[in-house]
């Protein structure tokens, strides 16, 4: 996975270390729920442990860049394919 692999935002290398612990499957949800679920889940979550999440709402792409920026977890990779956008998160 690439991060932030996507053309219209460039791309930088690779943080990640290790699979994710646990992946949310949102495909067909739309803004906010995403954001929302992968709350609820990173708050479940032990510090360190990974959360894969797999969405197929355009706006997540910078929607989980504003939400780990603001909420202290790492946004480890995100990656545009074939129409689903998934972004790997490392919990606080």
């Amino acid at each position: 996975m690439d991060v932030h692999a996507n053309p219209a935002h460039g791309s930088q290398a690779s943080h990640a270390s290790g699979p994710a612990t646990r992946t949310l499957e949102l495909q067909g949800l739309s803004c906010p729920l995403p954001i929302l679920k992968a709350k609820k889940a990173l708050g479940e979550m032990n510090s360190g442990e990974q959360l894969l999440v797999i969405s197929t709402d355009r706006g997540a792409w910078d929607d989980f860049d504003y939400f780990c920026a603001n909420t202290g977890h790492a946004l480890l990779e995100r990656k545009e394919d074939q129409g689903q956008f998934k972004f790997l998160i490392r919990c606080k």
